[in-house]
């Protein structure tokens, strides 16, 4: 159970899809990813009964990237980073309400998943193994909806298999989170008129997480 608030735990929600929105861009970009922040919302997948919020990224500090990059990405004025991590962010939310609407595309991901959750917990957890597998759970269903995410960065990054899977599997991660946010009553309008709210409660979940700016 949880002692947070709503408008916590939708902001811890909101917050895995800014994470995996913000890694995405990293890799893309740099072919460089945080490793930690990435195991923990790859955890997020294998999380199919979560206790609390929290708990679906692992630890409280397994999501306090996303904490930053919310925070960063809901300001007025932004860097370019933070409007790419915003733009990724919202584009990860339009396609889980595309991916909600298909109940034979969710039962095989939700299939798929819980056989990889078996195979990382009995045989190997290893990221690059991982990522591919789930990379390929993407491709064979997200990636089927006409709704695409449009990925730039560098060639060079994006045409290695390594980047590609990466990609594609924090696409994913950013879908679960993007249903959870759903899940707690989270939708685009929220967004828009709790902005100011939202920037500022992941502003403070952050500095409790002793994240500094």
């Amino acid at each position: 159970m949880t002692d947070r608030t709503i408008l916590e735990q939708r902001t811890l929600a909101l917050a895995g899809v800014a994470q995996a929105a913000r890694i995405v861009d990293l890799a893309a970009k740099t072919g460089s990813w945080p490793e930690p922040f990435v195991e923990a919302s790859i955890h997020s997948l294998f999380c199919f009964e979560p206790d609390s919020v929290e708990t679906v990224f692992g630890t409280p500090q397994g999501i306090r990237l996303g904490l930053e990059q919310l925070s960063a990405c809901l300001r007025l004025s932004q860097d370019p980073a933070a409007a790419d991590t915003l733009r990724y962010t919202m584009a990860i939310l339009q396609l889980e309400r595309r991916f909600a609407g298909s109940e034979d595309l969710q039962s095989v991901v939700h299939s798929r998943l819980r056989h990889t959750a078996y195979k990382a917990e009995n045989f190997s957890n290893d990221i690059r193994g991982l990522s591919a597998n789930i990379s390929a759970i993407y491709q064979d269903t997200l990636s089927t909806l006409s709704y695409r995410i449009k990925v730039t960065g560098s060639a060079q990054h994006l045409n290695t298999p390594q980047v590609a899977d990466l990609v594609r599997t924090l696409l994913m991660c950013g879908v679960r989170a993007a249903f959870l946010w759903r899940q707690l009553g989270g939708n685009r309008f929220k967004l828009m008129w709790s902005r100011g709210a939202i920037r500022d409660t992941a502003a403070g979940l952050a500095t409790e997480l002793g994240i500094t700016h």
